[in-house]
């Protein structure tokens, strides 16, 4: 009788909401260096005038975000069981880009926090501080043990949020110009620019994971719906002032300034340099430790919740056993192993342009591959009745996978001809 009641209390309870949870970790895993500098890069180029898109880019995903968290929490299916539903199609897609993607990713981001570490703490070369940090990152995830690493996801977030607003706050911003950056407005030869921050601030193939995330976090019905869309909301609000202050910082620094930084990780060591110069050493070592706190934050996240998704597409794939599909299984670990060795061979003998051409084709489809999907997934009977899209978000949905679409067929036609 005691059991019975107890159960019956535990489903009538309402879920408690905590501002670290699966949003938070999907938000932060999604802002890595190289959007950082993609964010510098815009204020250096346009001052505020791309503001705006800071607020739409994170509109758009909590539209996906949502979306991909509804589909999980009102089915108990994972993304990929759903993709899977579709059709073979979305496995033939999946596959080769699952597995190509984890190699070059594991060494860019082995490669920016290396950056980082070699410009705070010098010593060693940037190669083996990234090093040092992909085995950093396969320890902390190795057990699969979800609070702790949300307890670090949260850590490096706190690092990453105070040394960005910062380094904004100390620049003074001049706010009657910020305000006048809400009103959208394309800059001549700027479309691009505004896709790709747009489509930017918060993450690409990491979106899908969160579902993974709430499965972890133990949300796993209907009833913690209301908690996740406050969850998702709240993380992508964070992310938004965070990317917001790198946009700050851009225009502040080097907009007004006509200083120029590179494009790829090195533009944020440059930055780091013209801050030391301005406020002095304690300014630019601050700066690049929230800049290693970006980096470390995107590839923790993707060593844990990519690892999750591929143990789920492999135990699918081969009819494995429901074990081999969770956090600390075969698979899971199987995948850390990949995004941490193999890449490390990159590291020291370059790219092979055939990699980094599939890697851009590949990846550019995948928002598009997402939100397209979302749709049909949730407009049939795969979702639940009750928790279908209504008009609104149909409409934003639409509007979302149009965009990335054009930004898909840049990223491909730009990927085809570096090749």
């Amino acid at each position: 009788m005691a059991t019975s009641t107890s159960t019956s209390a535990e489903q009538t309870t309402v879920p408690r909401w905590r501002i670290i949870g699966p949003g938070l970790v999907v938000a932060a895993t999604g802002v890595g260096a190289a959007d950082l500098v993609a964010t510098l890069i815009a204020g250096q180029k346009f001052g505020y005038t791309l503001l705006w898109c800071v607020v739409v880019g994170c509109l758009m995903k909590i539209v996906l975000v949502e979306g991909a968290g509804r589909y999980s929490l009102s089915t108990g299916r994972t993304i990929f069981e759903g993709w899977r539903s579709l059709g073979a199609w979305t496995t033939w897609y999946f596959a080769p880009y699952i597995v190509i993607w984890g190699f070059v990713y594991g060494a860019a981001a082995m490669a920016g926090t290396g950056l980082a570490l070699q410009g705070l703490l010098g010593g060693l070369s940037t190669t083996w501080w990234g090093i040092s940090s992909g085995l950093l990152g396969l320890v902390l995830v190795w057990s699969g043990r979800y609070n702790v690493f949300e307890k670090v996801l949260a850590a490096l977030v706190g690092i990453m949020f105070v040394t960005m607003v910062g380094a904004a706050l100390l620049t003074t911003p001049n706010l009657g110009e910020v305000l006048t950056g809400l009103a959208p407005r394309i800059p001549e030869d700027g479309l691009v620019n505004t896709l790709a921050l747009a489509g930017g601030v918060g993450g690409t193939i990491t979106l899908a994971a969160y579902g993974y995330w709430l499965r972890e976090k133990g949300w796993s019905t209907p009833r913690y719906m209301r908690v996740m869309r406050i969850d998702n909301s709240v993380a992508y609000v964070v992310t938004g002032i965070f990317v917001l202050a790198t946009l700050v910082v851009g225009a502040e620094l080097l907009y007004s300034t006509s200083v120029a930084i590179e494009s790829g990780d090195a533009g944020l060591l440059d930055l780091g340099a013209v801050l030391q110069d301005r406020y002095g050493q304690w300014a630019g070592k601050l700066f690049l430790l929230g800049f290693w706190a970006a980096a470390m934050s995107s590839l923790v996240g993707v060593w844990n919740g990519v690892s999750l998704m591929f143990a789920d597409f492999m135990t699918n794939v081969t009819g494995g056993d429901a074990a081999d599909a969770r956090a600390g299984g075969k698979w899971y670990r199987a995948y850390i192993l990949w995004l941490t060795f193999p890449p490390m061979v990159m590291m020291f003998l370059g790219k092979p342009v055939w990699l980094i051409l599939a890697y851009g084709v590949l990846g550019a489809f995948f928002m598009p591959f997402l939100a397209v999907t979302l749709l049909w997934l949730l407009n049939t009977d795969r979702t639940p009745a009750e928790w279908r899209n209504k008009i609104h978000s149909n409409v934003l949905m639409a509007i979302i996978a149009l965009a990335f679409l054009a930004l898909c067929v840049n990223e491909v036609r730009k990927a085809l001809g570096g090749a």
